[in-house]
């Protein structure tokens, strides 16, 4: 299974994520471009690979270019909430026009598997090795179920401190599990 970049972008720079998907897409691809790569011009191929092994000096990169966007597009006078709110109106639309039941599916799937990852790192003993990749999995799949959740659910803009509190506590766990391992 290859590596889905584009789900660690959700989690840590929803903005520029949600922008990838829509009209905005040339210009959330130069902000992660010049913020991965230094350059403005970068291949979705080079983001990728540079996402793969991304570092907590990675992912402070993303979280910078995610400000850099916002004040960007709120001087351009851009509405990224509106835009998001439409894409998520339009996903609810189709999924009731056509009676697709596979984002049901995939919503269940995902909690069980956020629970189930939880679950073992708190029930059994893991491996050293495979701590990490367990973490680096919660934390992909907690981002998943808040978006689901949002998506059935709805959010707000007051949500956001609640997200960037959130995301501040796994900040603070992950740099004091980062310290255990050093």
């Amino acid at each position: 299974m290859s590596f889905d970049w584009k789900s660690l972008l959700k989690v840590v720079a929803p903005k520029i994520a949600t922008a990838l998907g829509g009209p905005l897409a040339g210009m959330a691809t130069v902000a992660l471009s010049q913020a991965l790569l230094g350059k403005p011009d970068g291949a979705e191929a080079d983001i990728a690979t540079a996402l793969v092994g991304a570092t907590p000096e990675t992912l402070l990169k993303l979280k910078d270019a995610e400000q850099t966007f916002i004040v960007t597009m709120k001087k351009l006078d851009v509405n990224l909430e509106e835009i998001g709110a439409q894409d998520r109106a339009s996903a609810r639309a189709r999924e009731i026009a056509v009676k697709d039941r596979t984002p049901q599916y995939i919503a269940a799937v995902s909690f069980v598997g956020f629970f189930a990852t939880l679950g073992m790192l708190v029930l059994f003993p893991v491996q050293a090795g495979a701590k990490d990749a367990l973490l680096i999995l919660l934390g992909t799949l907690n981002g998943i179920v808040v978006s689901i959740i949002a998506y059935y659910y709805g959010t707000s803009s007051g949500s956001a401190s609640k997200s960037k509190d959130s995301a501040d506590l796994m900040k603070v766990l992950l740099d004091s599990h980062l310290g255990e391992t050093k």
